[in-house]
Formats: structure tokens, C-alpha cells, sequence
């Protein structure tokens, strides 16, 4: 992957408008807001249903995406974004609410299922299993809750005492991600 110079394609996964912006399914467009902030960009609309803000991160030349198409059907911006950019699937970070982790703990990976995450599902129809992932824990729902009712609610008052640095430490993961490769960035972020 170190040869690689192309620009590398980061994709928040959310769904878009004012009422899911705070919701625990949204922690990718979080996460992706607070890169294009570092890098001094801005998101404009993109012909492939997302938002765009291109730049640097980390040194590297970066695209960032928010879909617009709602989380399940996230594959088609994603692929069209791919093929306009020309990037190939390893140089593509999804980053996604992952059930199956504590909340704020962090993972990163390359490949792998979806675990029933719908917005992955969509994009491994599209693309195939072989792109980067953060995986930021928002935990499992409490007592009988139904999942779909978890994701999108607001994350709860307890963990918005620690939302900010949760944001900027999935932002971190992302930059070291793509300065020091998978393997050292697994080794100071996954928890």
C-alpha cells in the first residue's frame, strides 16, 4: 500500500438532514465534518448523491465523503466516487457505528463482513469486502430497544460528555491511518 499515491478516499457513513446529525448512526459524517475542518475544506455537492471536500491529510491527498442517499443505499455514491476519482478499493476508509464495541472504543481494519451494518452491506454489494474500515463503538442497546431505534437516536447525555474527544480520536485514527498504514495505526488505536 506504501506505493501508492493516488488520492485516498474517506467515507463517513450517516444518514443526511438536520434530524439525524446527532444521532449515534451518524458518528462517520462526525467524524469526516471534523477532518474537512483540519484540512480547511469544505463539503459541496458531488454529481455521485454525496458531499464532497477535498485536501490534505496527514501529507496525503485525501477526498471525503458524506452519501447522501441515506445508509443503506451508501454503495452507489460510494462506487461512483471511486470510479470518478480513480481510487482503487484498499485507498477506500469507510467510517462507520459499529454495535459490537464498547462505546468510543475504536477498531481498524481492512476487510472483513459487515456485520449487519446496512451502510457497509451496501458498499461490499458494491465494491467488494477488500476497503479499510474505523469502527467507532456505540455500544448495544440497552433492555429490549430495538436496534434500527437505537442507531437513530441522539447519543445519550452520559456520552456526549465524551462525544468530542470520541470524534477527534476516530479523526486521529483516520490520519494515522493513512500516514503510518493499517498496522501501526491498529497498534495505537484498536482498543
Amino acid at each position: 500500500m506504501s506505493e501508492y499515491d493516488g488520492p485516498w478516499l474517506v467515507v463517513g457513513l450517516g444518514n443526511p438532514g438536520d434530524g439525524y446529525a446527532r444521532n449515534r448512526h451518524n458518528i462517520g459524517f462526525m467524524v469526516v465534518d471534523l477532518l474537512a475542518q483540519r484540512m480547511g475544506a469544505k463539503f459541496k455537492a458531488h454529481k455521485s448523491r454525496a458531499q464532497v471536500a477535498e485536501g490534505r491529510l496527514s501529507g496525503k491527498r485525501a477526498i471525503l465523503a458524506k452519501p447522501m442517499s441515506f445508509m443503506n443505499l451508501s454503495g452507489g455514491p460510494v462506487t461512483a466516487l471511486r470510479d470518478f476519482y480513480k481510487v482503487p478499493a484498499s485507498a477506500i476508509v469507510a467510517v462507520h457505528d459499529e454495535l459490537d464495541l464498547d462505546y468510543a472504543a475504536l477498531r481498524l481494519k481492512l476487510g472483513g463482513g459487515d456485520n449487519g451494518h446496512n451502510g457497509l452491506k451496501s458498499i461490499t454489494k458494491s465494491l467488494g469486502p477488500d476497503y479499510h474500515r474505523v469502527r467507532c463503538g456505540i455500544g448495544r442497546p440497552p433492555g429490549r430497544m430495538e436496534v434500527a431505534d437505537f442507531v437513530l437516536k441522539d447519543f445519550s447525555s452520559t456520552e456526549r460528555k465524551d462525544l468530542d474527544w470520541f470524534v477527534d480520536r476516530s479523526a486521529d485514527a483516520v490520519e494515522a491511518l493513512l500516514a503510518d498504514g493499517l498496522e501501526r495505526a491498529q497498534q495505537n488505536y484498536n482498543a
